[in-house]
């Protein structure tokens, strides 16, 4: 690693003066859910040294810091993805810097296919827990002081923030099921006999991101809570061909309802406190 995530957080800590204790990391289907925040900086990924570029269509690629009423918030809009060629080290390096900005919490989304019946587009998941197929471990050949390599993931997702989200869910009006996430390394969408494969392994739903920077949150002693829009029904369940663009769509179109879930996540969380 070029850059030391200390010296980007304090980048980071120049450019305002708020010091929240939660982040909120968008992916794709919660990109255009800001409404609700106050915005006071953003700064581009490329001026944050040491981040990695969000290179996928749909991922802003920008460190929003704002407030919810009086809670405040680091946003980060977009990730890196594994499928870029970024090593996990590099697409996590953000986590260390969230870790090193004081955050205690963080809440990961993504857009995911739904495999288990129920799970249809529009529908929000909490993870309960993950299954990692990516092939590799962020935590593999790097280490850093002050941190365990071979960390518990016993319980990677925070109990009671899964209530939370259920609870800011319904504030929203938005249908939520529990489940758990499987990650693959993409780009390609996966074939319907990786699906049924995934079914029979456990798997509720299904994308490309979100578990390897579970695992460093956990390692830097964050408490983690983990969400998925669903955004299409994995490959051999849906009729149609799988598409970004089917995934994008379907975001835009629960925007509105998803800017009052981060809200009242905020909220319930500081509440909760």
């Amino acid at each position: 690693m070029n850059h030391d995530s200390r010296t980007t957080a304090a980048f980071l800590k120049k450019q305002t003066s708020l010091r929240p204790t939660l982040a909120l990391v968008l992916g794709s289907g919660f990109q255009h859910s800001l409404s609700e925040l106050t915005v006071v900086k953003e700064i581009p990924f490329r001026e944050a040294p040491g981040f990695p570029a969000a290179g996928v269509s749909g991922h802003a690629g920008k460190i929003v810091f704002g407030t919810f009423g009086n809670v405040s918030v680091v946003v980060l809009k977009g990730r890196a993805h594994f499928y870029e060629g970024h090593s996990l080290d590099k697409v996590t390096f953000p986590i260390r810097v969230l870790a090193a900005l004081g955050i205690k919490t963080v809440l990961l989304t993504n857009a995911a296919g739904g495999i288990t019946s129920g799970l249809k587009p529009g529908t929000l998941m909490a993870i309960t827990d993950h299954i990692n197929l990516m092939g590799d471990n962020p935590l593999r050949g790097v280490t850093y002081p002050g941190t365990i390599q071979f960390i518990d993931l016993s319980v990677a997702y925070d109990p009671k923030l899964i209530k939370v989200s259920e609870q800011a869910a319904k504030a929203a009006k938005l249908p939520m099921k529990k489940g758990v996430y499987l990650a693959v390394h993409g780009p390609s969408f996966e074939t319907p006999a990786e699906i049924r494969a995934f079914a029979k392994l456990g798997a509720d739903a299904v994308g490309m991101s979100t578990v390897p920077e579970a695992i460093v949150a956990r390692q830097c002693g964050m408490r983690v809570a983990g969400v998925s829009c669903i955004s299409n029904l994995a490959a051999g369940i849906s009729k149609q061909p799988l598409s970004h663009q089917e995934v994008l769509e379907v975001a835009s179109r629960q925007a509105p309802s998803m800017a009052i879930f981060l809200r009242k996540f905020a909220e319930l969380h500081a509440a909760s406190a």
